[in-house]
């Protein structure tokens, strides 16, 4: 059985849609009875209510479970109780993170996990599922390779639960992989130009993506950077917040900004990621020299979430759920994003 956490939630709500589409019958959980049971009910879909601080109630609504899609973040608030109650209940723990700290907090649980013939794979989502299948495959192609560089450009809105995640995390650096061990480094670290192959060279600029945690898993690159694409004055507003992260990081500004993001849009409307359309690059380089490129091209990012989330899911429903931590590639090869529909790979160099 499956059963999503967090259904209620905006991207929670495109997984479910998209596991019904598929013939899926998940059972729909989360923390709020009354707003999950409107969604289920209309559905004719099976509903449980837990908070995740209470584990006694999180047992009972994973009794019976074999697979949990855990869509309910911030993440680093959220991962700690729903991987107990998995390792617990015995159930295979799936999430769409893209939180570094969630990745490395989960793949130290590697031994437990197989020890409780559990997998525990994180970041089923557009983080990290197109961007670390792109790097497995650079490593195969190059397998000497040591330095990693992905980037991507989504074209799209973001969700609220996403800049929720944003602001909690406003005045923190950036962070690298740097000789296998993930570095600080100040926000907008480094820019550089990249062919996405959509016709123009742009600008693209260090972020704290999860690859910077599972790109090492996946390929053994001891040298990892993500970049984004993004509007100049975004940049500038990155840079500037190297000299205002006190700022930043204080209740006050976090508070007042979380409380303008609830007021606004759950995230894009269906004409939106119809239009949307997710790009993606990455480069390998060897020791000497020799280096490899690739892009992917797929759908707009929540959308691709959406699918990607739910044909892991199903794979691990169907007994395809190795043991242990594992990233998207590692569990299911660096061609699964090529099972998604609407996604394209070229090799450049």
């Amino acid at each position: 059985m499956l059963l999503i956490y967090g259904s209620p939630g905006y991207t929670g709500r495109l997984i479910v849609d998209e596991a019904v589409a598929r013939g899926l019958r998940p059972v729909l959980a989360a923390r709020n009875g009354d707003a999950v049971r409107a969604q289920a009910e209309p559905l004719g879909l099976a509903w449980r209510a837990a908070a995740l601080d209470d584990a006694a109630a999180l047992d009972r609504a994973l009794d019976g479970a074999t697979v949990v899609l855990h869509c309910a973040g911030p993440f680093a608030q959220t991962w700690k109780a729903m991987s107990d109650a998995c390792l617990r209940r015995g159930a295979h723990y799936l999430d769409i993170t893209g939180e570094i700290l969630v990745f490395e907090r989960l793949a130290a649980r590697d031994a437990e996990a197989r020890a409780a013939g559990v997998m525990l794979l994180p970041g089923v989502g557009f983080d990290v599922v197109p961007s670390d299948c792109l790097a497995a495959h650079l490593a195969r192609r190059l397998p000497d390779a040591t330095r990693l560089a992905l980037a991507f450009r989504a074209l799209g809105g973001m969700s609220r639960g996403t800049l929720l995640t944003t602001v909690a995390n406003l005045g923190t650096p950036g962070a690298v992989r740097r000789g296998g061990r993930i570095v600080p480094v100040p926000p907008a670290w480094r820019t550089r130009r990249i062919d996405f192959g959509d016709g123009r060279v742009r600008d693209a600029t260090t972020i704290p993506w999860g690859d910077v945690s599972t790109a090492w898993h996946s390929t053994g690159m001891p040298d990892v950077e993500v970049y984004m694409t993004m509007a100049p004055a975004v940049r500038r507003a990155m840079r500037w917040g190297r000299w205002m992260a006190p700022l930043l990081r204080s209740g006050v500004v976090r508070g007042a900004l979380a409380r303008r993001v609830r007021r606004g849009a759950p995230g894009p409307d269906a004409a939106a990621r119809a239009r949307g359309t997710s790009l993606l690059w990455g480069e390998a380089v060897a020791t000497d020299g020799r280096r490899v490129e690739a892009r992917l091209r797929g759908p707009e990012a929540y959308t691709l979430t959406a699918r990607t989330a739910v044909h892991l899911a199903a794979k691990a429903l169907g007994g395809d759920a190795p043991p242990g931590f594992h990233t998207p590639s590692r569990a299911y090869g660096a061609d699964v994003i090529l099972e998604i529909p609407g996604v394209e790979r070229t090799d450049v160099v």
